[in-house]
């Protein structure tokens, strides 16, 4: 039985969830065992016309990466759109709060070359074409990885938590950050990263998405408690392009 193609590919973003493919060292050997990598800048130089599983990294920028997108999800059987620039725009999302031109005179300066300035707005993956697993996180979680990726050579369909940032936290035995006079976004946020970083003091960042329905009332509930407003919370959501 021959092993799934798999083809790496990335857009607008740090290439920092792709490092962390690469960070999986002995785990990624394993993996190869059972996957057949064809086509990945990063890794190989190789190409290939066919492949069942692409992984997308990044935002989706300028008119040419809608029309690269759309081939890629074209020889695809499977797409999934990797890390929070892929899932949801990412911070490629808050240029779209300031006017394009300043945008590129802080990024590039007055010596950009015209092909940097060809951009368009930012977008998700699912926002161009249709995907079918989100990995979420900034970066991702490697152990989450392979656990889709397994899922995926199985036949499976991988499972992708909805429940709140919170619920980890909780189990954790964490102190709520509101307790510490900060706005955290785990009320809201996608669970699946094990409440990282509040357990290690600092708020969450949103960098996993909003969980398919959060529940609004209890969020502004905690915003009350703390003497916070929800348009606090709103600008912290801008971070990631949340939606």
């Amino acid at each position: 039985m021959s092993k799934p193609k798999v083809a790496i590919f990335d857009f607008a973003g740090c290439e920092g969830c792709q490092l962390q493919i690469v960070n999986l060292e002995e785990e990624l050997l394993s993996l190869l065992d059972v996957v057949d990598v064809v086509e990945w800048r990063e890794g190989i130089s190789d190409k290939s016309p066919d492949f069942d599983i692409a992984l997308v990294e990044g935002a989706i920028t300028r008119p040419q990466d809608v029309r690269r997108l759309e081939q890629i999800r074209a020889r695809a059987k499977v797409l999934v759109a990797l890390g929070a620039c892929a899932s949801h725009g990412g911070v490629n999302k808050l240029r779209q709060r300031m006017d394009l031109g300043s945008a590129k005179r802080i990024v590039y300066g007055e010596s950009a070359r015209e092909e940097f300035l060809n951009s368009g707005s930012v977008q998700a993956v699912d926002e161009v074409v249709s995907v079918d697993v989100r990995i979420e996180g900034c970066p991702i979680d490697r152990q989450e990885f392979t656990n889709v990726m397994r899922t995926l050579v199985l036949g499976g369909e991988p499972h992708v938590p909805n429940f709140p940032v919170c619920v980890e936290c909780k189990r954790a035995g964490n102190v709520c950050r509101y307790e510490h006079g900060e706005i955290c976004l785990g009320p809201v946020t996608r669970g699946g990263c094990g409440a990282r970083c509040p357990s290690f003091g600092m708020w969450c960042f949103g960098c996993r998405g909003s969980v398919d329905e959060p529940n609004v009332h209890a969020a502004r509930a905690v915003m009350e408690r703390y003497g916070k407003t929800v348009q606090e919370l709103e600008e912290r959501l801008a971070l990631f392009g949340s939606r």
